[in-house]
């Protein structure tokens, strides 16, 4: 897939709305692709996890005192080894930084998709209006900037 670029992508040129019409759908597409791809490998990483999880279990199971320090570990021994192994925070890491990053696709699938179409639509209704269309009398600009400018006071003294 080719890299994606939010911040490019999102941007609308008005001058151009038949080619960013042309290029919403397939544009709406690659970011939901990348959503999948994201979503994809957080279930991975979570599972990643779990499998973590499980054979850090097993082996308390296995060798209870080499790795709890204990004949007969509680459940929340069996607990404070595999949350503290470094295999377990690795994977619990990778996990948080997966949904992460499938929480910022999701966002940024919802703007292309959704907001992105919508401006688009509503930029084409204000074309149709001739919103866009220019002045139909030319203006005087140095006469329009000075209207604002505000006027100089002068006092005259009296005698």
């Amino acid at each position: 897939m080719t890299e994606l670029d939010y911040e490019h992508d999102i941007r609308i040129d008005e001058n151009a709305l038949d080619i960013e019409w042309l290029e919403q759908a397939s544009l709406a597409y690659n970011y939901g692709k990348h959503y999948a791809e994201c979503k994809r490998r957080f279930f991975e990483a979570e599972e990643r996890v779990k499998i973590i999880r499980s054979e850090l279990t097993k082996a308390t199971n296995e060798d209870p005192e080499g790795t709890c320090g204990k004949a007969k570990p509680i459940a929340a021994d069996v607990e404070a080894y595999y949350r503290m192994h470094p295999s377990h925070i690795k994977a619990k890491n990778e996990w948080i930084q997966a949904q992460y990053e499938m929480d910022m696709a999701e966002v940024a699938k919802n703007e292309i998709g959704f907001t992105r179409k919508t401006a688009l639509e509503n930029l084409a209704k204000l074309l149709g209006m001739n919103y866009f269309a220019g002045p139909r009398t030319p203006r005087n600009l140095h006469e329009e900037r000075t209207k604002n400018i505000p006027v100089e006071i002068k006092l005259e003294r009296t005698k």
